[in-house]
């Protein structure tokens, strides 16, 4: 058996399939109807089995686990620059001291 898995922050699915002989990541997304389900677009997906990227062509394995993840909404880089020069607690912008 292999699980393939997609989250919302709404709502989330986890599909469990028997593991086909010589199946690969995509052909288990694509057998757990989750494309429709969520409406996602197979060109545009990102893969992870257990938190690692893959491609779609990976050959899994019995007990693997296929991640589907969601389009990032902010580049992470940019989100810690942005907090890096924010006032208040985690910003990097101190007051004067007193002289």
């Amino acid at each position: 058996m292999i699980e393939v898995v997609h989250a919302r922050p709404d709502r989330q699915r986890v599909v469990e399939l028997p593991l086909a002989e010589g199946m690969t990541a995509m052909q288990a997304v694509r057998a757990s109807g989750l494309l429709e389900d969520f409406a996602l677009d197979p060109a545009a997906l990102a893969l992870g089995v257990y938190g690692c990227r893959v491609d779609g062509a990976r050959l899994l394995r019995a007990g693997d686990r296929v991640e589907i993840y969601r389009p990032l909404a902010t580049d992470p880089r940019e989100a810690r620059r942005r907090l890096a020069r924010s006032p208040g607690p985690g910003g990097r912008r101190r007051a004067a001291r007193p002289g």
